[in-house]
This record gives C-alpha cells, structure tokens and sequence, in this order.
C-alpha cells in the first residue's frame, strides 16, 4: 500500500504543478446554483482560497483579497460538481476487465472529471490502489475526481464468511459496505436474509454505511426495518406503495436510481440514438461502438430474455421515481457507470436527463445530483458551494435550471480550485 501511495503522489504533484490553486481565485458575474434549496444568485462571485470555497455571494457584497485572480464568467453558469452515489472505478479498459491499476483508475476519474462529475461513491471492486487514491485526495492540488470506495461487493454462504468479509473491508478503511440482494432476474440464488441480517449487523458493528443492490419492492421494504442505509438501485418490479414511503422517509434514507444501468442492459439491440451525440463522442474510442454494434451483439442483445426483463423494469423505475419524488423521498442521483458499456461521464448527464423525464424539475435533479447526493453518501467536504467545502464546479454556458440538457454545456470544471485538463 505504501508503495502504491507514493506512486500515486508522485502523479498527482507532478500533473498538478502548473495547475495547483496557490491562492485566491474568484469566479465573477456568473449565475450561481448553490446546490441547497437556495434560489439561484444571478451576478454573483464565488472565491475560492488554497483550494476551499471562501466567500460567495452578490458582487456588491463580497470584498476579494489582495492578490485575487479573477476569472469572469459573465453570462454563465456556475454549479456544484456532480457527484455520483453509485458508479464504480475500476478494471475496464474499452469493454474488457482486467485491468485494475493505479493509472487506469487515475485515466477514470480524469474522464469522470472533463465531463463535470467530481466525486464517485464507487461501490464495489475496490482494491488497495482505489484506497491509496482516496486517501490522498483531500489536497489543494487536486484536478481530477474524488473517490470514496466500499472494497469488495460482500457475498458469502455463511455467516462467518460474510463477517470476515465486511471486517477486510472495514480493516482496509472502507467508506462503505455494499452487497447485492438480487436474483438477477430467476437466474441467481439470492442471499437468505438472515445473511443479510448478519451482513448489515457486522457492518454497522464497524461502523460502516451498508448500501444493498437490490430489484424486488419486498426486499427494499425489508432491508429498510433492518436499518440498511442506502437503497443503491430502483426498486423495478412493483409500484412503490404507501407502505414502503413511510418506511424510507420514517428511517431518513435515500434512493439512488441507477436508470442508464438498465438502458446499458437492451440499449445495444440497435445503434442507440446518442451513439450520434457530439458530447457522447468527444471521449469515446471508435473501435468500442464498433465492438458494440456488431451483428452478433446486437442479435445477442435483441434475442436476450435478461435485457427484455430490464427493459420493462427500467418503465417501473422511472414512474417510481415520480411516486417517490412527489412523496419527497430523497433521491440520489447515480448511474452504477464503470461497468463495460455504461460509459462514464457520459451516463451522469443521461442519467439526469432521464430523471427529468420521469417527472422531476430542473432544481430537484441538480439538487439530487450535488447537495442532495453528497449528504446521502456522506461526502460533507463537497455538493454544495459553501464557505468552508472544496471548490468544485463546473461552469456551463447554458442554465440548467431552465433545461436540465444544460448541463451538457460545459465550459470548464474546477476541482479544488484547479481547472480540469480538457
């Protein structure tokens, strides 16, 4: 692990030399979304000093220090980075795994970044190179995304098995514990759940957040009276009902809906409609969609049983999400992006703009996708621009507020007060 941490260190100062926020920077004249309930602040300044918001609000208002460098944005819009509640950094290079390293999971997080996601809760295939990146990241110099990590998906047949699992977990210094409590559509044994009950209490014995992969609107409902403590995938099988409302708001837990994981699932049959999409293209290698698009993969895709069943899933997940929304259940956004064919980055905005379609508002989904999603993971240094919290953002050409596919309008992204490299 030490030699991992250097290495990574090593990377880090020398890619952040030229970049590095030495000072104070202030963005001014821009259209600020704070990622709270606040109502946007039209002409505002935000500073940032030795990587950490310092001051925002009207211009009127905010005196900048000696020596400011000032950045104008007149006519834009500044909002928090996005953050992602459930995606993953890990071994796939193109649509192969295989290839856990310090430097592709630093090549992840940069792409992350360049499309304005500055934090992941990766959840799952987490090994010791993902923990050395996290626990250098709290630094002034940074210029890619943040990390949080859960190790290993826990599984077991035993409840010994399942302990001693969670504890590597916990003894490596797991943000999370993440397990699966699913059948994959028939095709899998899913676990008893007086595992999962072990599971859950070994996990809150060591004091960790358990977030649960799960399909079925019974499973939800009981892993919420046992006290889990995020629900990481749409619930896809049933309408949500009153029942399981008063459970998630009673226990004040959040719902992440993961939409794009089923659209990856079926969207393959055919050549889907953003494979034309200029800010899908910008960061994608051609030979990926042409793998994707072969005549065997897509009949593959067309003919399969599992991709049909996500499908009609993905119709109950996305008026689930109406149901809950309106119930003011605290939805998270996430994409369990990082997996072959759920493209990071890239998803996040799909990701949002779906969650538009499923009847939320603008302000609802970048609250969901920032402050909302940070509080739900417990990445309390990032989401909203606060004094106090680090400074990332993403600065957009075009309000989100007004249309949600804004976002795509990225002008530039600052992490920690450090322009992302395009």
């Amino acid at each position: 692990m030490k030699k991992i941490l250097a290495l990574i260190s090593v990377f880090i100062v020398f890619t952040n030399t030229a970049v590095a926020n030495d000072g104070t920077i202030a963005f001014v004249g821009a259209r600020i979304i704070d990622g709270t309930d606040a109502t946007p602040l039209e002409n505002g300044v935000l500073v940032i000093t030795d990587g950490r918001i310092r001051a925002m609000g009207y211009m009127d208002d905010v005196t900048l220090p000696d020596g400011t460098t000032v950045i104008d944005v007149s006519g834009k819009t500044i909002m928090p980075g996005i953050i992602n509640a459930h995606g993953h950094v890990g071994d796939v290079i193109g649509l192969q795994g295989g290839h856990y390293t310090a430097d592709n999971l630093l090549r992840q997080l940069s792409l992350y970044a360049r499309y304005g996601v500055t934090t992941v809760n990766s959840l799952g295939g987490d090994g010791e190179e993902g923990f050395a990146i996290r626990d250098i990241q709290n630094n002034a110099g940074l210029n890619r995304a943040r990390i949080m990590v859960a190790g290993s998906v826990v599984s077991g047949t035993n409840e010994d098995a399942i302990r001693a699992e969670v504890n590597k977990n916990a003894d490596m210094g797991a943000n999370y514990i993440k397990m699966r409590l699913d059948d994959n559509l028939g095709r899998s044994q899913k676990m008893p759940y007086e595992l999962f009950d072990a599971l859950l209490d070994q996990a809150h014995n060591r004091r960790l957040p358990l977030a649960v992969h799960l399909f079925y609107l019974d499973d939800a409902k009981y892993i919420l009276r046992a006290g889990a403590d995020l629900i990481a995938h749409s619930i896809r099988d049933k309408h949500v009902d009153d029942e399981f409302v008063g459970l998630i708001k009673s226990k004040d837990i959040c719902y992440v809906p993961t939409l794009t994981r089923e659209v990856s699932a079926f969207a393959y049959a055919e050549k889907p409609e953003f494979f034309n999409d200029p800010f899908f293209l910008k960061e994608v290698d051609p030979a990926v969609l042409r793998e994707l698009m072969t005549a065997e993969r897509r009949e593959r895709v067309k003919n399969s049983p599992t991709a049909a069943g996500y499908k009609a899933g993905l119709n109950i997940a996305m008026e689930n999400i109406d149901l809950l929304n309106m119930a003011d259940v605290k939805i998270a956004m996430g994409t369990d992006t990082g997996v072959a064919a759920r493209f990071q980055g890239y998803f996040e905005h799909m990701e949002m703009h779906m969650m538009a379609d499923a009847g939320m508002s603008p302000m609802e989904i970048i609250r969901a996708s920032t402050g909302v999603a940070a509080a739900c993971i417990g990445a309390h240094d990032v989401g909203t621009l606060t004094p106090g919290k680090w400074g990332d953002l993403v600065v957009l050409s075009d309000n989100p507020a007004e249309d949600i596919r804004n976002t795509k309008s990225i002008e530039s992204v600052w992490i920690a007060g450090n322009r992302v490299p395009d």
